[in-house]
């Protein structure tokens, strides 16, 4: 293989990077000349102190690294790929009690538990109810006379609702809850002005506010989702403490990247006009996976050696920082048809944005679906004639694909 046209110290988790764009043509570039490779950071800049981490591009080599946590770990250095240079080690530790940061066998004990929230009658109980919801979002955001945000009249709503519903949140606590999930990803987005311990404070009042909905459980147990969760601790059920950050993993796998897939794909949308009558006319069941490919709301991941082993030709070792990029993945050649258009027929389309397999596969995947779906049918039928009126104003984040506002008319 011949070296890739990278410029000189580009790195893939440098905010400034998302803050413009998804850098698509880099990855491509890598993904040809080497599909492993290791990217130098200046010492500490990723909050860990080390120098750097190896790039992993390709569809199968990301499939292989998410599917052998033997080899991978989401423990060691955690799953986020790029902190805030200034946080101390022992608050990246302390991550390690979200089940995204687990591996086996604690993550397989903990995910069977919780994996009884996102069964299919759980999902089914909640889906006219969401769709009500989908309508009155989409019939409210009509009545604008002019111009409005997308992000906040439309994509965010109905994600914060269905993981509320899911976990019984009463409506008044509903914007207590996206308040803090925003803060606790934008520490890297100068508007917000959100320090890391800003994030932290956060998280720390939202894991409280689960804890304290676990306790009353179990002092008072209900027929709900919460009481199925932490009722019984010896029975194989949550501690309060496990609860808590199962409801931080919520807020933000479940809230944030939700959101962030319906903008894309209504920008997505109003780009591609064809698509967007295609949809309209026929309402392809293919339609929510490749708005979640297109998307990629997570960028990456990252799992850290356990021992030295080779991937794509390279020598691993011990200790190493892995990272696994599923925009890259999404966009593979090898795998997907014409990678580049954004085609809502897609079939079928092994996308990696609910993750590559293995034990980390997204729990939330099916409800995920039912809201995108929900939505979009929503928007088609009430705005059929939506537009854009300028274009989306993105995220400033190390691995996060995010919008922050995207103004639309429906007039």
């Amino acid at each position: 293989m011949s070296c890739p046209a990278l410029p000189d110290g580009f790195d893939f988790t440098d905010p400034d990077v998302l803050h413009h764009r998804v850098p698509l043509p880099e990855f491509a570039e890598l993904r040809r000349a080497e599909p492993v490779r290791w990217i130098p950071q200046p010492a500490n800049v990723a909050g860990f102190q080390d120098e750097g981490y190896w790039a992993v591009t390709r569809h199968a080599d990301v499939k292989y690294v998410s599917t052998h946590p033997e080899l991978f770990s989401s423990t060691l250095n955690t799953a986020i790929i790029r902190f805030n240079e200034h946080i101390e080690r022992d608050a990246i530790d302390a991550q390690r009690l979200i089940l995204l940061n687990m591996d086996p066998p604690e993550h397989t004990r903990v995910r069977q538990i919780v994996q009884r929230v996102f069964t299919p009658r759980a999902i089914r109980a909640l889906e006219e109810r969401l769709r009500n919801r989908a309508l009155a979002i989409a019939a409210n955001a009509r009545e604008h006379a002019g111009p409005f945000d997308f992000v906040t009249e439309v994509a965010c709503e109905l994600p914060l609702q269905a993981i509320a519903e899911l976990i019984g949140i009463p409506q008044d606590d509903r914007a207590k809850i996206f308040d803090w999930s925003n803060k606790m990803i934008a520490y890297d987005d100068p508007e917000y002005a959100i320090t890391e311990e800003v994030g932290a404070e956060s998280a720390t009042e939202l894991i409280a506010y689960a804890m304290n909905m676990a306790a009353d459980r179990k002092a008072c147990p209900a027929k709900d989702i919460v009481t199925t969760l932490v009722a019984a601790e010896d029975e194989g059920n949550l501690g309060s403490d496990e609860f808590g950050f199962f409801v931080l993993m919520l807020a933000v796998a479940g809230n944030e990247t939700t959101r962030n897939a319906i903008t894309h794909g209504m920008h997505a949308f109003l780009t591609h006009p064809e698509q967007w009558e295609l949809y309209k006319r026929e309402r392809p069941e293919t339609a929510a996976e490749e708005i979640v490919r297109w998307a990629t709301p997570v960028v990456s991941f990252q799992r850290t050696a356990t021992q030295d082993t080779e991937l794509g030709g390279k020598r691993i070792k011990k200790g190493d920082r892995v990272g696994i990029f599923y925009a890259s993945a999404n966009h593979d050649p090898e795998v997907f048809d014409n990678p580049d258009a954004f085609d809502i027929t897609r079939d079928p389309n092994p996308h990696l944005g609910f993750g590559g397999g293995g034990p980390h596969y997204c729990l939330g995947k099916s409800l995920a679906v039912l809201e995108i779906d929900l939505i979009f049918n929503a928007v088609a039928d009430a705005m059929p004639d939506l537009r854009l009126v300028g274009d989306p104003r993105r995220l400033r984040s190390a691995w996060i694909n995010g919008v922050k506002e995207l103004q639309v008319s429906s007039g």
